[in-house]
């Protein structure tokens, strides 16, 4: 049976902790439980839940003189990817946890409010989430009506809110707002504040819980705020509010491989196993052509996923800034959640009729991952993010040859040599917004390979490194073709004029 308690969280070594860790899911989710039934219904049941955090998990996220481990980006990492072996949904509540709440709160909270906070973490397994999205606003987060106005000492935080992970279900939420100025209108800055559901000014209405497709086990729903919050409750930004929200969303898109790590392993392990003992005539599926590509691609993305979480150790810790580190952290976010979904669909293609069942750990793969390429920040936004940062930097060196500006850059200086044939174009002028997401694509691939043969230079492996750097080449290539010959199509607004196919037949 899983251990929970022989030595505290904190002074366990890392190893014997995620070991525990790791056997102790395997044991809840396929021995206690059955993960393929808890994936059919809402939520967990409750001994689940306390089961789970009986392990203290969110313990990587707490700083070591409150009780924790630290909050080393290798343990959170690590953390995600074990849940996400095991489950996708498990692994987005943590990486909720702790990307959207605990290290904000170890970073810009108020000393004199963590303890409480983290004593509940650890003793009585408190979650935390984010409120920062609205109904009108969607990722337009600067134009986010939600207000505050300290009253005495009191702040009154006022607006609503929806698509909250753990809506209904955290004890803690950090509220973005906007401060009502002396002229009765809200800031450009932004504000954060900490929220405690179980204090009565302080508890959050739940006006509707949404029927989201997949990730059922996390509740998502719409939020009335008209909550009382002590002045202390605010986030003390080092600079701007806005570049502490940046820092804070940057920070989080650069774990999103860690909740990946896990999921596309599974996924890989299990589609080789089937495809070793699937028999087609006198061969396993193992040995065709086809197959041997389609697996290829998936242990691509392993690659990575694996260079991502190593270079996010590196760089994302809390004591590092990362508010204009977009480039790197919209690289990861898009490109990995892209990779997390083709990877599903690939293991549902492999696996037949079997593998179209949310019973299946490939059919319940695509619904739970798809939505990792829309929230903090839909794909298509980040890659045209990602062009606009790389295009202002160009134009503002004077170099226009894509091939020459990556060789220069840090991001992207030793994959510019290897795909130096393929960046072999210049950007001359603007470019339409169908463009600029082919040329985010291409650059997002650019930078995580840059990652890739840095955790070669470390000693990974040099066959899944050029397994990983040829199937790129490929994809940069498709992706090069198509962003020179878009034709600039349109939708038509009345399509139903001459366009009903029996009038013809």
């Amino acid at each position: 049976m899983y251990s929970t308690s022989q030595l505290s969280a904190s002074q366990t070594p890392y190893q014997n902790f995620i070991k525990n860790f790791e056997d102790s899911l395997d044991i809840i989710f396929n021995q206690t439980a059955d993960i393929n039934q808890l994936s059919l219904s809402r939520g967990l049941p409750t001994k689940i839940w306390k089961d789970i955090m009986k392990l203290n998990p969110l313990s990587v996220a707490i700083p070591k003189n409150y009780g924790g481990r630290g909050v080393s980006v290798k343990e959170c990492l690590g953390v995600l990817s074990a849940a996400s072996y095991q489950s996708l949904p498990l692994s987005l509540t943590f990486g909720i946890n702790i990307a959207l709440f605990l290290e904000p709160l170890a970073k810009y909270g108020n000393d004199s409010i963590k303890p409480g906070i983290y004593k509940n973490f650890m003793d009585k397994g408190a979650m935390g989430g984010l409120m920062i999205t609205e109904p009108q606003y969607g990722s337009d987060a600067l134009n986010m009506k939600t207000s505050n106005q300290l009253l005495g000492e009191e702040y009154h935080i006022k607006g609503l809110k929806h698509w909250q992970g753990l809506t209904g279900m955290a004890n803690y939420w950090l509220i973005a707002s906007r401060n009502i100025n002396h002229k009765n209108e809200l800031a450009r800055d932004i504000d954060f504040f900490v929220s405690d559901e179980s204090k009565k000014d302080q508890k959050i209405e739940v006006l509707e819980y949404y029927d989201n497709a997949g990730l059922y086990m996390i509740p998502y729903g719409r939020n009335k705020i008209d909550i009382k919050v002590p002045a202390n409750h605010k986030l003390q930004p080092h600079s701007t509010g806005l570049k502490m929200m940046l820092d804070i969303l940057h920070r989080s898109r650069m774990q999103f491989p860690g909740m990946a790590m896990g999921f596309l392993q599974r996924l890989m392990d299990d589609a080789i196993e089937h495809c070793q003992n699937r028999m087609v005539g006198n061969a396993n599926l193992f040995s065709m052509d086809q197959v041997q590509y389609q697996l290829s691609r998936m242990q691509s993305s392993f690659t990575i996923c694996s260079a991502m979480c190593a270079k996010s150790t590196n760089i994302s810790g809390i004591e590092n800034d990362v508010a204009s580190s977009g480039l790197q952290a919209n690289s990861m976010k898009a490109l990995i959640t892209d990779l997390m979904q083709d990877s599903a669909q690939t293991h549902v293609q492999l696996s037949g009729a079997k593998g179209y069942r949310i019973s299946h750990i490939g059919g319940r793969g695509i619904m739970d991952s798809r939505p990792f390429r829309i929230f903090e920040g839909s794909n298509e936004m980040l890659y045209t993010q990602i062009s606009d940062i790389v295009l202002k930097e160009m134009k503002k060196s004077g170099i226009n040859h894509v091939a020459s500006f990556a060789a220069q850059k840090d991001e992207t200086r030793m994959a510019a040599e290897v795909f130096k044939k393929e960046l072999d174009f210049s950007i001359d002028g603007p470019l339409p917004q169908r463009k600029s997401i082919d040329l985010g694509k291409i650059l997002a691939r650019v930078v995580s390979v840059n990652d890739v043969l840095e955790l070669n230079n470390a000693g990974f492996s040099q066959q899944l490194t050029d397994n990983c750097i040829e199937v790129i080449r490929e994809e940069i290539s498709v992706l090069n073709h198509t962003m020179h010959n878009h034709t600039g199509t349109k939708a038509l607004e009345d399509y139903k004029d001459k366009s009903n196919w029996m009038d013809f037949a």
